[in-house]
């Protein structure tokens, strides 16, 4: 089977040893559950103006997280309703 150089590099990188265990792994899917259970139970309509600058960013972010970007914006404003996203301080 032939396979790609992408999938060559991670085949590679898996048999340097560069790839670990993650520990709670079935506590963090739970964790992902709900919040993808609530991100997808929708029942109002929103409609807001932001920046086009803004939006660009807020698109390649959903990009990175494979997601759709309204479900990312929605999961953002659940976040910091629920009090689980608060501001950085640098």
């Amino acid at each position: 089977m032939k396979i790609s150089k992408e999938e060559r590099l991670i085949v590679d990188s898996v048999e340097k040893g560069e790839w670990k265990s993650v520990r709670g792994v079935k506590g963090k899917i739970n964790k992902y559950q709900e919040y993808a259970k609530a991100t997808f139970r929708k029942d109002k309509r929103v409609n807001i103006r932001i920046s086009e600058k803004d939006l660009v960013g807020i698109q390649k972010k959903a990009v990175e997280e494979g997601l759709p970007y309204q479900t990312l914006i929605s999961s953002i404003l659940h976040k910091f309703i629920s009090g689980r996203l608060v501001e950085k301080k640098s």
